[in-house]
């Protein structure tokens, strides 16, 4: 079925199961995933964006104001999709909505006035991508890897933190790609912050990049490492260590079994590994999709993962970090930002051997 008709169907099944009449869509995240890539924000960092998507009965409504509509009826599929442009003036809006709305039982993704909260079920519906969904993630990704492999390999010593977070985001941007999380540690800064935001500090020898880079509303995760010079054994230890938690995670992750399942799986290979308590101070990820983690997985966290879901896994021992954002099939799982001549670790995981990146060590 195409990719938005399937998703109106679904849409349908969901209003007719809480018994309501419409939707609203707000959320940049919903708005992405309904229109099949369209993006509603001006600000990237809002949840919320400038334009809403209203389905009712026997009619579909792009909602927003006179600022954002041309763009929109220009630079986007969505009249084609069959949504018919409402517009404000900027000074007042909400008034399209309220005529629009009025009497009917709806639902929304954020507070409205009298609107049942599907925010969540729209969560899970977006989880299980599309086949044309993941044609795009497997392109997003390949992006995202081209980008991390030439701006990592660009990174010098005595540059700025900053300087880093900058080659970064030219390779992504200029792929086309929107870097949304760029977080760059150099050195000390490495073993002391789990989301190191970029600063005026030089690199001698040791640099962490994380990328979160989104296109279309999907949104992929990588993290690589660069080191000038022979790794200290320590060093190298605790990558060994966290390629092999990484691998546990990934060889978990198959269709029927539960977060909260996959999660201890991750949690036993810490321990395993020398690392019992690492897992506690910081989050190991979860599915990913048209947010860097639909769901942040815990031990209580009892989703189940099915085929056609993306997951982006990052455990971390102090120091170092493995992430990569992959694809759930029906027998096996797919690296959708895998970075070809990169070294990598193989890592055991029970019956599976599984390639995790190392840190690429310059000297």
């Amino acid at each position: 079925m195409d990719e938005f008709e399937a998703k109106l169907k679904q849409i349908d099944g969901l209003l007719a199961e809480r018994d309501l009449d419409g939707l609203l869509i707000r959320q940049v995240a919903n708005f992405a995933w309904m229109s099949c890539g369209a993006a509603s924000y001006v600000n990237v960092a809002v949840t919320e964006g400038t334009a809403s998507l209203l389905i009712l009965p026997g009619a579909r409504y792009l909602v927003t104001d006179n600022i954002e509509a041309s763009r929109l009826e220009a630079e986007t599929q969505l009249c084609e999709q069959g949504w018919a442009l409402q517009a404000d003036g900027w000074h007042m809006a909400g008034d399209a909505l309220i005529g629009l709305t009025a009497s009917l039982r709806m639902g929304a993704d954020v507070p409205y006035p009298g609107a049942t909260d599907l925010s969540d079920d729209l969560r899970r519906l977006r989880m299980n991508l599309h086949p044309a969904e993941q044609a795009r993630f497997r392109t997003l990704g390949r992006l995202c890897a081209g980008a991390m492999d030439r701006a990592i390999r660009a990174v010098k010593p005595g540059m700025m933190e900053f300087e880093i977070a900058a080659l970064l985001a030219a390779q992504t941007q200029r792929r086309g790609v929107l870097p949304i999380v760029n977080l760059i540690a150099t050195d000390k800064r490495v073993f002391r912050f789990r989301h190191p935001l970029p600063t005026a500090r030089r690199l001698d020898k040791y640099a962490m990049l994380v990328l979160c880079g989104r296109q279309h509303g999907l949104v992929c995760s990588i993290t690589r490492s660069v080191h000038f010079g022979l790794l200290p054994g320590d060093l190298r230890r605790k990558a060994e260590a966290v390629a092999g938690v990484d691998a546990a995670f990934i060889a978990a992750t198959q269709p029927g079994r539960t977060l909260s399942e996959v999660f201890q799986a991750g949690r036993e290979a810490y321990a395993a590994a020398g690392y019992p308590d690492e897992w506690r101070l910081h989050h190991q990820g979860g599915p990913a999709g048209y947010e860097p983690r639909e769901v942040i997985a815990t031990p209580d966290t009892h989703d189940v993962v099915a085929a056609g879901q993306a997951y982006a896994w990052n455990p971390s021992i102090t120091g170092t970090k493995s992430e990569d954002t992959i694809l759930v099939g029906e027998d096996g799982f797919e690296n959708l930002t895998e970075i070809d001549g990169w070294p990598v670790v193989e890592a055991d995981a029970g019956e599976y051997t599984i390639s995790r990146p190392a840190i690429l060590e310059i000297t």
